[in-house]
């Protein structure tokens, strides 16, 4: 499953006011699956998954508990 980080400045806002990140994924990808994806890959626990389909690629808001601060994954993957 590829999931790509959205750097745009509204996510880097959801990031920080949210505790909130979003991805784009491919349309077929089930929000189960996205959310063990994204526990397995960044060791956190995964409150919700909101999507949003435009096209041929969906967005993926992925709100994280409240002690995995989103913050910190994202300057793991170099977006802070």
């Amino acid at each position: 499953m590829k999931l790509k980080p959205i750097t745009t400045e509204k996510a880097v806002m959801i990031i920080e006011k949210e505790n909130t990140m979003m991805f784009e994924t491919e349309k077929e990808n089930p929000r189960d699956e996205i959310k063990k994806e994204i526990e397995n890959l960044f060791e956190v626990k995964v409150e919700n998954v909101r999507t949003l389909v435009r096209g041929n690629k969906k967005r993926v808001y992925v709100k994280l508990k409240k002690e995995f601060p989103a913050i910190d994954v994202a300057t793991k993957l170099g977006l802070m």
